[in-house]
């Protein structure tokens, strides 16, 4: 708390703070809009997230609010079908929490690494382009009957004549107003000022041109004061738990962007587990306090940051701000334009729209572009709860197929003076020779196919000779792996010749032994490594050179 309050940040962190704060009154709303909801669980979501999460992220300047992507699951999630909506997203919000906690407590900031950038690429650009067509209505003020939100922009490009003039123009005003001012020197205040400007010209359409233009009023009840907590409702969890396990990993994949993105002043390294709990904690707080599910924002945590602010303390001001318009603005945020709003999000959606990673995923290969496309794809046309889950688990497999085909097998041919050289193996075992095989790669279940393709092919020509395989440094081999070692030992002990194997683990000796290796090759062709490099490599070499020798002498 010392470090907090003193004298020469102090000041610093209350100006970030009121520039965050006002910033996030229209995003706030924003957010509500965009996630199909009373836009002030928005503002509420901003509020009580950013406050609830501020003392608990590793990461100081980690505002916690309603992200665009964490939105549209919100709105993909039909809460409209539970008896209470409004108490649905509350508890929604609390179990996103607890995911989040549980994840971070798990340490679970490991598991992120699996997560391909062709997926979360195809993902977040989807998101952006569900966020530009999801307020075409808003914009246009033509409500569009479709399915999805690609047919309802297809339908209103049929239907252009149908759309609200008075409600377009507040649109685009707004939207021109935003890309020039935040180009100036008022940058976030642009947002503010341009959604000001076009709330104006709605409330001036309306009152003294009689065409009318939908304001936050008309579609919410805007309170006067800050909300009474309230308790989530348990039989609403099962339905839930799958949107909220969605909610988790694209806030805790967002969140981990602000942590690596955004340092700490200090140079404290961020902890993405810790950063989960913060983010966990922002949730709960958000839900009891009526607000939607929130998560870590680059783009606040970005303008915070640059506005100055020099400890955690700026995001508690934000926090600050937002509650006096809350309590003492409430009637201006009743008049804040609907149009206005699409407005901003649509220039939101435009920015996370990104060309240069998109080609960057592309010049990969043909895998991860198809990955990117088959995300992006699925991401516009099914649920987005649903293609968040298909994504990881596309992200997974793809770890998997990556790392199995990864497997290579080299020949390594001891030298007299006792330098070892590698070359390829060749397609076939040779006769009456010794023959090194050193496997690279990861050795698992998924690779053990791969592997076996790898090793050269046993003939009715080879015979009389040892092939040694060197799996030093490898410490589990699974089912797979010794199966396919055991078929290899088969094949070459009914030509007359031996399998012999390097390990430097134990666990390894006894997966040998109860999958049935050793049983054909023999204890004693299982070396054991030592911690001389290459020593039991040249020994089990020698004893095969020997044991070839006596073979040909012996006829």
């Amino acid at each position: 708390m010392r470090r907090l309050f003193r004298r020469e940040t102090l000041g610093k962190d209350a100006v970030a703070g009121v520039v965050l704060g006002v910033e996030s009154v229209p995003d706030g709303l924003a957010s509500g809009l965009l996630a199909g909801v009373n836009p002030i669980a928005g503002l509420y979501g901003y509020l009580f997230g950013m406050l609830g999460a501020a003392f608990f992220t590793s990461s100081s300047f980690m505002a916690v609010q309603a992200t665009g992507a964490m939105a549209l699951v919100v709105a993909d999630t039909d809460l409209s079908a539970r008896p209470d909506p409004d108490r649905a997203l509350f508890t929604l919000a609390v179990l996103t929490g607890v995911v989040m906690i549980v994840a971070g407590v798990l340490k679970g900031g490991r598991l992120l690494r699996f997560v391909p950038t062709s997926v979360m690429t195809g993902f977040v650009t989807a998101v952006g382009v569900n966020i530009v067509l999801g307020q075409l209505s808003n914009l246009t003020g033509y409500e569009s009957d479709a399915a999805n939100r690609v047919t309802r922009a297809f339908d209103l490009i049929v239907n252009i004549w149908r759309i609200d003039l008075p409600t377009t123009l507040v649109g685009v005003v707004t939207l021109a107003l935003i890309v020039w001012l935040t180009r100036t020197r008022l940058a976030s205040f642009g947002l503010v000022v341009a959604v000001l400007v076009g709330s104006v010209l709605a409330w001036a359409s309306t009152a003294w041109l009689g065409w009318p233009v939908a304001v936050v009023s008309d579609i919410a009840d805007v309170p006067n004061g800050l909300p009474l907590p309230v308790l989530p409702s348990l039989d609403d969890v099962a339905y839930l738990a799958i949107p909220a396990i969605s909610l988790a990993f694209v806030g805790l994949i967002q969140g981990a962007a602000v942590s690596s993105g955004i340092p700490n002043l200090d140079g404290r390294p961020a902890d993405a587990s810790r950063d989960f709990i913060g983010q966990g904690v922002g949730n709960v707080v958000a839900g009891l306090f009526r607000g939607m599910p929130v998560g870590g924002s680059m783009s606040a945590s970005a303008l915070i940051a640059a506005a100055g602010a020099r400890t955690r303390l700026a995001l508690v001001f934000a926090s600050g701000v937002m509650a006096a318009v809350i309590l003492f603005a409430s009637g201006v945020v009743a008049y804040v334009a609907m149009p206005s709003l699409a407005a901003l999000l649509i220039v939101v959606g435009i920015g996370a729209i990104k060309p240069a990673k998109i080609l960057s995923v592309m010049k990969t290969g043909v895998l991860q572009t198809t990955v990117m496309a088959v995300t992006f794809a699925l991401t516009l046309v099914v649920p987005l709860q649903f293609a968040v889950l298909v994504g990881v688990g596309m992200g997974i497999i793809l770890y998997v197929v990556q790392q199995s085909n990864q497997v290579r097998v080299r020949r390594a041919i001891v030298m007299p003076d006792g330098r070892v050289k590698e070359t390829d193996p060749g397609p076939t075992v040779p006769a009456g020779e010794v023959m090194v095989l050193q496997p690279y790669g990861s050795l698992f279940f998924a690779s053990a196919p791969v592997f076996e393709s790898r090793l050269p092919v046993v003939e009715d020509t080879s015979r009389g000779t040892v092939v040694i395989i060197r799996l030093r440094g490898i410490d589990e081999l699974g089912i797979s792996l010794v199966e396919v070692l055991r078929r290899y030992a088969a094949d070459l002990d009914a030509l007359g010749s031996q399998l012999r194997l390097v390990v430097s683990s134990e666990r390894i000796v006894s997966q040998l032994r109860s999958g049935g290796v050793t049983a054909i090759i023999g204890e004693s062709s299982v070396y054991r490594g030592t911690e001389w490099l290459g020593e039991t490599l040249r020994q089990a070499h020698d004893d095969a050179l020997e044991w070839v020798e006596e073979r040909r002498e012996n006829g």
